[in-house]
This record gives C-alpha cells, sequence and structure tokens, in this order.
C-alpha cells in the first residue's frame, strides 16, 4: 500500500530495439508512451495467449497455498486461534505498531500544519491507560465498508501543502462480512482498534457488529454461496431495511445465498425473481450482529462460486477495474497498487498479504527474488519470461503483467502517474492517478536509474515447480 512518493514520478525512458525506440518517441492518442486503443482491450492480450483458458492454478492448490501464507507468513493473523484472553502487552504492541507520534510535519486539507497540541490529543485518543491487563478476545463484523485508519480519527493529513490526494492517516479498508477480533476502544468511545486477516488498524464502531466466534466465523463458511466478480456491485435499494440498501460489495468478496427462500414470500418489500436472495450482516441499536436477508440483482457480475485461475480470467478480472481512480490505502472508494492485485486475485480464493512490501517477500507465494548484485542484463532476461499474472515489485509499488508486444512487456497497475522521454530527449510528466496500462522495461525511478535495477520480487501466483 504504501507507495514511496519519489516512486510516483515514474519516468519512461528510450531503450532497447529499434521497435521501442519508435513507440516511445511518439505519443499516442493516449498521450500515454507505447499504448493505443487496443491496448485497453483485455481481448487484445487474451488472443496473444497459448492456452489462454489453461487451469494455471486449482482450487485444490489455492487451498493449499491460503493455508501455507495463514500458517507461515507473519504479516497474516490468525484471528480465528486467538487464545480466549488478550493481554495488555499484546494489544500495545499492536498499537504501538501502527499509531506512533508522526516524527515529520504534517498538514491538513487547507493546508495549515497539524499543531504539537492535535498530535498529543491524537496520541491521547489511543487511550492507552485504559487497557486492562487481560481481556477476554471478543469478535466482530464488519457490515459495510469501512476504512481502516492510523489514529482513531476522519481527520485527513497530508506530507505537503496542498497535495490532498494521500491521506496519512488512510491505512486500508475492510468489506462487509469481515470477521474481527476487537481489542480496545478510543477514548471518545467511537472507535475500534481491531485485527483482521490482513490488517490491524482503527475503525468506527458503527461500522461494526459484535458477535460470538461462532457466528463471526461460520458465516464466511456458508454455502451455496455467491462471488463478487465485478469491481463493485450494488445491493437492491430498500427502504424496509436501510442497512443493506444499496450496500457496495467489492470484487472477491463473498456472501452466502439464502436458497430455500421461498419463491413467493417477498424481501423487504420486494417479489425475489428478479435477484439472488443473500444472507448480510447488520447492527442492532445495541451493536450485536446478526444477519438479514437482502437482494442482489441477477444481472450483476457474481459467479456461484470462485473463479478459475486461467489468464483469460485474470486479463478480464484485471481490466474490470481500469480507469478506477487511484485510493491510497482504499481511499476515494477505491483502492491503491496492493489492493488492486489482492482483489482481483481474491476472486480466484488467492489469498495475498495486504500490504506491498508483505506481499512481495511473502514466503508463502512462489517467489524469484532479486538483489543487488544481479545485473541489468541478468533482470533483463528474466523480464523476457514474465507470463501473465505475474506480479513485480519494486519499493512501494506492485504491477501486474499482461503480456507482451512487440517484444515489450506491459503491464496494469494502479498508479498516480508516469513520465517520459519524448522524441527530443526531454521529460513530460502524465498525471493517471488510475489503474493504467503500461510497458514495463522503459520505465524509469527518480535520477534516471532502471526500474528494473530495482524490482526485488516477482511473485507468481501458481504452483511452484519442484526441481
Amino acid at each position: 500500500m504504501r507507495l514511496l512518493i519519489q516512486l510516483f514520478a515514474l519516468v519512461l525512458f528510450v531503450t532497447g530495439c529499434a521497435t521501442e525506440k519508435a513507440e516511445m518517441g511518439n505519443v499516442p492518442f493516449s498521450a500515454v508512451p507505447g499504448i493505443q486503443e487496443h491496448h485497453l482491450d483485455p481481448e487484445f492480450w487474451i488472443r496473444r495467449q497459448a492456452d489462454a483458458g489453461k487451469v494455471v492454478f486449482d482450487a485444490k492448490a489455492i487451498a493449499l497455498q491460503n493455508e501455507k501464507l495463514q500458517r507461515i507468513d507473519a504479516s497474516v493473523h490468525q484471528i480465528e486461534k486467538f487464545p480466549a484472553t488478550l493481554s495488555a502487552a499484546q494489544a500495545k504492541e499492536w498499537i504501538g505498531k501502527l499509531s506512533h507520534r508522526p516524527e515529520d510535519p504534517l498538514f491538513d486539507e487547507q493546508g495549515h500544519e497539524i499543531t504539537a497540541a492535535a498530535i498529543d490529543e491524537l496520541v491521547a485518543d489511543l487511550n492507552l491507560a485504559r487497557l486492562p491487563d487481560t481481556q477476554p478476545t471478543r469478535y466482530g463484523m464488519v457490515i459495510q465498508r469501512a476504512d481502516l485508519r492510523t489514529f482513531p480519527t476522519r481527520l485527513r493529513v497530508f506530507s505537503t501543502k496542498g497535495d490532498t490526494d494521500i491521506d496519512r492517516f488512510q491505512e486500508s479498508a475492510l468489506f462487509p462480512g469481515t470477521p474481527v477480533a476487537i481489542v480496545h476502544e478510543s477514548r471518545d468511545g467511537r472507535w475500534w482498534f481491531v485485527v483482521s486477516s490482513s490488517y490491524a488498524a482503527w475503525i468506527e464502531k458503527e461500522r461494526v457488529a459484535i458477535g460470538t466466534a461462532q457466528q463471526v466465523f461460520d458465516y464466511a463458511r456458508k454455502s451455496p454461496f455467491l462471488v463478487i466478480t465485478s469491481s463493485t456491485t450494488r445491493t437492491v435499494f430498500t427502504r424496509e431495511q436501510p442497512q443493506v440498501s444499496e450496500l457496495q460489495l467489492d470484487m472477491g468478496v463473498r456472501v452466502p445465498v439464502l436458497a430455500d427462500w421461498p419463491s413467493d414470500k417477498p424481501v423487504n418489500g420486494q417479489h425475489p425473481y428478479t435477484a439472488h436472495v443473500i444472507e448480510l450482516p447488520i447492527r442492532g441499536s445495541d451493536g450485536m450482529l446478526s444477519f438479514t436477508p437482502a437482494l442482489l440483482p441477477k444481472t450483476a457480475d457474481v459467479a456461484t462460486d470462485y473463479l478459475t485461475l486461467n489468464r483469460t480470467n485474470l486479463l478480464h478480472q484485471s481490466f474490470k477495474f481500469l480507469g478506477e481512480r487511484y485510493g491510497w490505502g482504499h481511499s476515494y472508494n477505491a483502492r491503491d497498487c496492493s489492493g488492486f492485485v489482492s482483489d482481483v486475485y481474491r476472486s480466484f480464493g488467492v489469498q495475498l498479504p495486504r500490504n506491498t512490501r508483505d506481499q512481495g517477500v511473502s514466503p508463502a507465494l512462489n517467489r524469484i527474488v532479486f538483489t543487488p548484485a544481479d545485473t541489468h542484463e541478468a533482470r533483463l532476461a528474466a523480464l523476457r519470461e514474465l507470463q501473465v499474472g505475474d506480479l513485480i515489485y519494486i519499493p512501494g509499488h506492485v504491477m501486474m503483467v499482461i503480456g507482451f508486444d512487440n517484444g515489450m512487456p506491459y503491464v496494469i497497475h494502479d498508479t498516480t502517474g508516469i513520465s517520459y522521454r519524448n522524441s527530443a530527449g526531454a521529460i513530460s510528466r502524465v498525471p493517471l492517478n488510475s489503474v493504467s496500462v503500461t510497458p514495463l522495461t522503459p520505465l524509469l525511478l527518480g535520477g534516471g536509474q532502471p526500474l528494473v535495477d530495482r524490482i526485488y520480487s516477482i511473485q507468481r501466483i501458481r504452483p511452484q515447480v519442484l526441481k
């Protein structure tokens, strides 16, 4: 998630064969070098794949990898296996890892510097002195898409005046149906510090309902179910049950289906024959968890199981986000670079760590490691072996491979923007701020260093080849 600021201004540089130079020097319709209209069509990339429909990773192998991720990746929390009680030391460790006092200046949306006194209040809001020595482990469930925050506040803060896109207190987001362990309450009583499988942070209490462990974890195992396969979809409007009215469900979210719902029984005042009757969590006035039926239109892009992981489906799923606004930490009701690849792969049932830094080094995945000792030529040779769906990591950023054109690898990634050298050799800036398609090998970092030379990992979401 945490894209490094110096990596936001990627620079496209003309290298390689004559074909690449011609493409890079001539700015096309899109003002993005190397991109023509056909590059924005997933079918173009699918047609270039041999055996595009061949299974890359079957359901059994995916389940084994997910189990391995839960077992050996330290960035993933096995909250269902938490002990019956939690200590203050453990809670303080989780909170302190995230909510430490900022060292650098921060500014609000009006460009005013956040004062030391205001920071003092944020630290006091953590309410650490009220942590009990031990507490029973409590569980809850997210009832609607909810932001995860560094501190228990909606205050948006930024590193520089006037740059109000990247809120430094925005961490991530959780989706409806996500189980969490409830660890602590803020000083004002409006926020909880929660631990989910993928992240630990502050969440608004109104977005979480308290339930028993059995309620919370059984929901995720209910069958039959639907998997959301569009970028986002929404439930049908209902005034009878506002909590599930036009509720956003993002790609990869799994929802139980009430298959035995009587065909002549209305759901929230509406006949159900034109929709799927699904079950969603809601929060009672007492804060407790219960479940209610809701309608999801039959026109919604959903599947009755996780999608088959093949190149055709990978390309279709990733391109469904094309053009979505970049959202640091899942802000703007969207997602960032690591959130983008996580959501795509979640539609296949594949679990990934939340942040780029954790994804890139996860020992549970099929990883190709690069070190400073690897030469530029050796790296280029490795890039020639890239396959659709491979995830390429540089510090603070991840890109997904979509194929080759004229011998050049292309990627789809959620990025703030790129720069490139035009035919005159001058650097031009293209602010993208969206899920975008770009060439890979011509990219440079600030100062002219080839991006290729900063790749430290390629994660291949497929079985490892035993030697």
